[in-house]
């Protein structure tokens, strides 16, 4: 197949903003600028300082996950799931029908203060009500493709997805590929996506240029990407030291009914989620009794 690039349909600069309980976002996706992009929901690239954090909060619907860039988060639900998700871990958490927890940083012993994406990816409506789950990888067990060779200037994380013959174990409920690209020098690189999926690009060192457009699009951007029937993936130039994650998801032929952390296809499917939260049943038997000890110390 002959290959056909993506061009930048549209540039979003992500604006610091508190979030939480002291923690700081820049966000895009899911902003006023960005309000979604089928399947994606959010995209936060936090900084927890000490103090701050995500205390016991629910989820129903949808997929979060959690990248950490620098820095160390812990993390514990009411399923008696929890952990800790170290610099360049990745946790893939499917809410389904129901979870509260907490995600607090890790401070002291000279670790910097965490830094990190998180991403908010639609669930098919048939998943919805599944029962929470959660894919993890330490950062030593995220497979890395090298475009160009080991010594060559790109290394690819490969989160999810497949680059250049590296296949990622994370197996998503829907389609959705992730990679975390690091530019040693100044490199281009051409990287497949499926045919129609939507896809973006978020930066948060250097600069990239996608196709023929040679204007760099500096750090703390997201770039939405065109998704015509003819392109089969994205070219790619970086300077050195650039590090970007690249997102591609198939889009759902679903409508979005969201209220905060709850997302579902109806209002009605909403008001019965408000409900179970409510009276602690279907998913949320926990809800008025659970509390995680690190997010109440």
């Amino acid at each position: 197949m002959e290959s056909f690039s993506r061009s930048i349909v549209r540039k979003v600069l992500a604006i610091e903003t508190a979030e939480g309980a002291g923690a700081l976002v820049r966000r895009s996706i899911g902003s006023m600028t960005l309000r979604n992009l089928n399947p994606f929901l959010m995209l936060d690239h936090f900084i927890v300082s000490e103090g701050a954090g995500f205390p016991d909060h629910p989820h129903r619907g949808q997929v979060t996950v959690t990248y950490m860039l620098e820095g160390e988060s812990q993390h514990e639900d009411s399923a008696g799931h929890k952990g800790t998700i170290e610099t360049g871990g990745v946790q893939w958490m499917t809410a389904g029908k129901g979870i509260i927890h907490a995600e607090m940083p890790v401070h002291g012993n000279g670790c910097p203060d965490p830094k990190g994406l998180q991403l908010w990816v639609d669930l098919p409506k048939k998943y919805k009500l599944v029962e929470p789950a959660y894919q993890e990888l330490g950062a030593k067990d995220i497979p890395s493709a090298y475009p160009g060779g080991v010594d060559g200037p790109i290394e690819v994380k490969v989160i999810s997805g497949k680059s250049f013959g590296v296949e990622s174990p994370v197996r998503p409920l829907g389609g959705c590929w992730y990679f975390h690209f690091k530019f040693r020098s100044d490199g281009a690189i051409f990287q497949e996506i499926p045919v129609g999926w939507t896809s973006f690009i978020y930066i948060w060192k250097g600069s990239v240029s996608v196709d023929h457009d040679r204007t760099p699009v500096e750090a703390f951007h997201t770039i939405v990407l065109s998704a015509h029937e003819k392109e089969t993936g994205v070219s790619l130039a970086g300077t050195e030291d650039t590090e970007f994650v690249l997102v591609a998801g198939e889009p759902l032929d679903q409508p979005v009914f969201q209220y905060g952390p709850f997302v579902m296809t109806t209002r009605e499917e909403i008001q019965k989620t408000l409900l179970d939260y409510q009276t602690a049943s279907n998913g949320f038997e926990k809800a008025h009794t659970w509390k995680s000890k690190i997010g109440n110390q």
